[in-house]
């Protein structure tokens, strides 16, 4: 079989507490490990979209308008629906399998990942990753 789950590979989840939410594939364990005997990967997503942004908004108004809240997450690949797009951001450094050990690593891991992510709202590549899949 083709192995077309790679890392910066733009999932939308389809099950739990983030179902319909947009990721990214930080990394992908394809025969599992020994907690997770079956296909799994660790994913950044968004977990609050940005709003949008008009013209007339202040920069306060705006700033505040284009914040992201961030998740991270292990998801087994039954529960992904892959797309066709891909997001350049280098998360590798910043999220690791051993971040979701302890929940004070987790949480500076999200934030970490919420600056990135930010960066690459405001640059305006990738819109479709930053958008709700339903209004």
């Amino acid at each position: 079989m083709v192995k077309f789950l790679k890392p910066n590979k733009a999932v939308v989840l389809l099950q739990g507490r983030f179902a319909g939410r947009k990721a990214v594939i930080v990394r992908s364990f394809d025969d599992g490990t020994r907690d997770r005997p079956y296909g799994h990967c660790l994913v950044a997503g968004i977990a609050k979209y940005p709003k949008k942004v008009i013209r007339k908004d202040s920069a306060k108004k705006t700033a505040k308008k284009s914040r992201v809240k961030a998740f991270i997450k292990l998801v087994n690949y039954n529960h992904i629906m892959p797309t066709r797009y891909t997001l350049d951001v280098d998360l590798k450094d910043v999220v690791s399998p051993d971040v979701l050990q302890s929940r004070d690593k987790k949480v500076t891991a999200a934030k970490e990942t919420k600056k990135k992510l930010e960066e690459r709202f405001k640059t305006g590549k990738n819109r479709w990753f930053f958008s709700k899949l339903r209004f």
